[in-house]
């Protein structure tokens, strides 16, 4: 295993990043914001990075978190069969972090597709997770559930969804070289925070940094990766029996609240929080998503934790 640890980036404290590799041999660039606490999974966004998370990267925040760069993602290798980008693929790669941490159990959180992750993982290796935060996501048939705002039938929401992710596919090598050459300034960050796709509460620095990391990937190989996770079914809830909390984005184009909390109610132990934001809460409310994911530390064997 091979360690760095990076300079921050303004507004974020320093992430030291090192390599684990998952069952199938593909290399991952893990991640960790070494702080004193109880660990936490986090299974990110789709080709997300840390920097979304400026709440969870202060080293007083409490909570050790430790999770990995997607395969082909911000230094992940891409794996030699490139159809190895399943949500068992993925599952694996979060089994392969935790193992190479030395976790047995904790609790898992997800954001976005990170969401169908944690509850593959939570169905498929009940005895390594403690218990559930799904932020800005749902468990499973992700794409049905977009345009939640719109009130788009979900047999239409897939279908149109699903379809532009393959469309993006097909252009994605001529799209790379234009979005990797866009000037991410402050002009650029404002007009994406105030876009409705995202929310003005986002940091212009934290979404500069988490922006321009997430631009580095080229869009057909995040495409790819995209429909992949769209085949991933809704995941029986029955047999899921940790304490969870679901947050939602009222204003949320790519996981519907509405089935975030239709989720929560099909759980014996699911609390359900939908904030005034887009898909992008981790940036827009990093204090409140912190303090949930305090409260569901509390709720588990962390007693201590306030």
């Amino acid at each position: 295993m091979t360690a760095q640890t990076v300079a921050a980036p303004t507004a974020v404290p320093r992430v030291r990043f090192y390599d684990v590799y998952s069952a199938d041999g593909t290399r991952l660039r893990a991640w960790s914001n070494d702080a004193e606490g109880p660990t936490v999974l986090l299974c990110n966004g789709l080709g997300t990075n840390p920097y979304a998370w400026p709440a969870l990267l202060s080293p007083g925040c409490g909570v050790r978190v430790i999770s990995w760069n997607h395969r082909g993602v911000g230094g992940s290798e891409r794996p030699a069969d490139r159809d190895r980008i399943s949500m068992d693929d993925f599952v694996d790669d979060a089994i392969a972090v935790l193992d190479d941490a030395g976790v047995d159990s904790c609790v898992v959180m997800g954001w976005s597709m990170g969401v169908n992750v944690s509850f593959e993982l939570a169905t498929l290796h009940p005895e390594r997770v403690e218990g559930l935060l799904a932020v800005a996501g749902v468990p499973g048939d992700t794409f049905s559930t977009m345009l939640g705002p719109f009130h788009v039938p979900a047999p239409v929401a897939r279908t149109l969804t699903v379809g532009s992710a393959w469309a993006m596919l097909a252009t994605g090598k001529a799209l790379s070289v234009v979005t990797k050459r866009l000037p991410w300034n402050p002009v650029t960050t404002r007009l994406l925070r105030h876009s409705g796709f995202m929310l003005p509460a986002a940091s212009d620095a934290v979404v500069r940094e988490a922006v321009r990391e997430f631009l580095t990937t080229d869009i057909d190989w995040y495409m790819r990766l995209a429909v992949h996770a769209a085949r991933h079914p809704r995941v029986s809830l029955s047999h899921i029996e940790v304490p969870t909390t679901f947050v939602s984005g009222h204003w949320d184009v790519l996981a519907g609240a509405r089935s975030m909390g239709t989720a929560a109610e099909r759980m014996a132990d699911a609390r359900v929080v939908e904030l005034r934001g887009s898909h992008f809460l981790p940036m827009e409310y990093p204090d409140e998503i912190h303090a949930e994911l305090l409260g569901l530390l509390a709720r588990t064997s962390h007693t201590s934790i306030e």
